[in-house]
């Protein structure tokens, strides 16, 4: 049987929006091809993994309060989560994963909150708490060489900056920054994005995408999925894109 490993870390800390949802989706979908799918939980002061045994390493979105709990912790895993990134682990970061992994997170009262430098961008927040990004989002983003309206929701005070490739083009909503024509960040093995919802429910190109990326790897071999019945998903992603695209 053909099997992918996940590390969940902080599931008990950051899980804004139903994000830890989107590991029941990856678990779903491995299992209905007869994919096994063992998914492991991190979280601070748990035993130090070995993070390149992994096949993806997924972080969701939290709060500033449980970014400034888990920092020094997560600081700790730096030289594995380096180690397992540069050997092609799929890196899967949502809203507070995707700010910790840039250089730092400056919060609305000044705070910085240092992240683990594994990407060159950084996020700062307003000093005013009442100016967020909030709402229902959609982005083009490229998946398997295909463009994809991906949907979420995106709700985020902090402004990400100096993003070199990002996951994808803001049809709807904000994005990385208020108003921004770029949303989340994306490199072989990334995908780093502010789409709560959660992401994969609602857009099973994602999450087939990844499937893909993990057995590729472990067998060197181009992997073709066997096609799931996702016509209940399109559809509320049609009616999404409709309200919110007039389309």
């Amino acid at each position: 049987m053909k099997k992918i490993k996940v590390l969940h870390m902080y599931a008990d800390m950051l899980d804004l929006y139903g994000d830890s949802g989107n590991m029941e989706i990856l678990g779903y979908r491995c299992k209905m091809r007869g994919i096994e799918c063992q998914i492991d939980k991190y979280s601070v002061d748990s035993e130090m993994p070995d993070f390149s045994s992994y096949d993806l390493i997924y972080i969701g979105g939290g709060a500033d309060l449980e970014q400034q709990h888990i920092s020094e912790d997560l600081l700790k895993c730096r030289d594995g989560i380096i180690e397992a990134y540069k050997k092609g682990v799929f890196m899967f970061l949502i809203c507070g994963g995707y700010q910790l992994m840039g250089k730092y997170y400056r919060d609305a009262d000044g705070n910085e909150i240092p992240g683990l430098g594994l990407f060159s961008y950084y996020t700062v927040a307003p000093s005013s708490r009442k100016k967020r990004c909030i709402g229902n989002i959609v982005i083009k983003a490229e998946i398997d060489g295909q463009k994809v309206n991906v949907v979420g929701f995106e709700n985020h005070g902090g402004q990400t900056q100096d993003v070199k490739t990002p996951f994808g083009e803001v049809l709807y909503g904000n994005g990385n920054c208020s108003k921004s024509s770029a949303e989340g960040y994306t490199e072989k093995n990334v995908i780093a994005t502010y789409l709560h919802g959660p992401c994969l429910a609602k857009n099973p190109e994602v999450t087939d995408h990844m499937i893909k990326y993990c057995l590729s790897r472990n067998t060197g071999e181009e992997i073709k999925l066997q096609p799931l019945d996702d016509k209940l998903e399109k559809e509320c992603r049609k009616v999404m894109l409709s309200r919110l695209l007039n389309k």
